[in-house]
């Protein structure tokens, strides 16, 4: 441990196969919690290589609990987190649009961390039971369009990890592996990242895998589409800066899309916009990223097909079915 300590202090880098280990022995009780929040705040001194970040991924999921949905080709959408920025609930709102027409989402969340209300928080307050078998994230897809896997159910050697996070109250390595992580392992996937440096590392990624997909950042600092400033927007076939004026939106504040400071407050917002009583603002942001999901899902599509199509849900009342399907499961 101290020579790993030591390496990792003096900025030294850890090989796949090491990094993997590393991650290997912290879930399974090798290190202690002084020593877990000591390598974890290691990598808040500098930044992550892309063989850490792929032997972190195989880590996690060789240990994860996996599950088969591919009959249904679902769809996650998912932001690390850790911007600081406390948004609303948007790529889970996002999540439900999808659902509502009629695109197969296998959402993979967690409690907050590093802000205030994660998904698993939001949803958990408005109702939601967490499953945590095959066949019951099979049956709630067949139901409504739409099943979650709330992370600590299907990583559960994660278990111990979990408390040294929360004391940190940072986003950590682990919020960088979330998107990756996906026990279904999905092959249609819209992430969100906090800065460019991850992006890059994520379209080198998923350029050597067989997934379609849409990496998001926002040149602002957020991990999603915000319209509050130009975003960077990386698929399989190009690269390219969109502003709101791409959904012929107009740009939005910072204030209008911030989230609660409790997770009462946080689901409140989350239950007014899939009623379709959100605000011009917080409604075209949540219709800005499932655009850009649908077409994630479907590329002959153009982007304002896709809005169109994201607004019929959202406004029509699609979503809000597919959410109280999922609630009545």
């Amino acid at each position: 441990m101290k020579e790993l300590l030591n390496k990792l202090i003096q900025h030294k880098t850890l090989t796949t196969d090491e990094a993997k280990q590393v991650l290997l022995d912290m879930a399974t009780g090798e290190y202690s919690e002084p020593q877990l929040s000591a390598i974890l705040t290691t990598y808040l001194m500098r930044s992550i290589t892309l063989e850490e970040l792929t032997g972190f991924r195989e880590a996690m999921l060789q240990l994860a609990t996996k599950v088969d949905l591919s009959q249904f080709n679902p769809m996650d959408v998912c932001g690390t987190g850790g911007d600081g920025k406390n948004t609303f609930n948007i790529s889970t709102l996002t999540s439900f649009v999808l659902a509502g027409n009629n695109i197969p989402v296998a959402k993979h969340g967690n409690y907050g961390v590093s802000s205030v209300s994660g998904s698993s928080s939001v949803l958990e307050n408005l109702g939601i039971h967490f499953r945590k078998t095959e066949a019951e994230l099979q049956n709630q897809l067949a139901e409504a369009n739409i099943c979650f896997i709330h992370a600590p159910l299907f990583h559960p050697a994660m278990k111990r990890i979990a408390p040294v996070r929360k004391s940190l109250g940072v986003k950590t390595f682990f919020n960088m592996l979330g998107p990756l992580t996906n026990p279904a392992e999905p092959k249609v996937q819209m992430v969100g990242l906090f800065n460019l440096e991850l992006l890059r590392m994520y379209q080198y990624f998923f350029q050597k895998s067989d997934t379609q997909y849409c990496i998001i950042h926002a040149l602002d600092g957020y991990d999603e589409c915000t319209l509050t400033d130009k975003c960077k927007i990386v698929t399989n076939t190009k690269e390219q800066i969109i502003d709101a004026s791409y959904f012929n939106q107009p740009k939005v504040s910072q204030t209008d899309i911030i989230g609660g400071n409790t997770v009462e407050e946080s689901a409140y917002i989350f239950w007014q916009i899939l009623k379709g009583k959100g605000t011009n603002a917080q409604n075209s942001v949540v219709l800005a990223n499932s655009a850009l999901a649908i077409k994630t899902y479907h590329p002959s599509l153009t982007i304002e097909e896709a809005y169109n199509q994201a607004e019929e849900s959202l406004l029509g009342g699609n979503a809000k079915k597919k959410f109280e399907i999922l609630r009545n499961l």
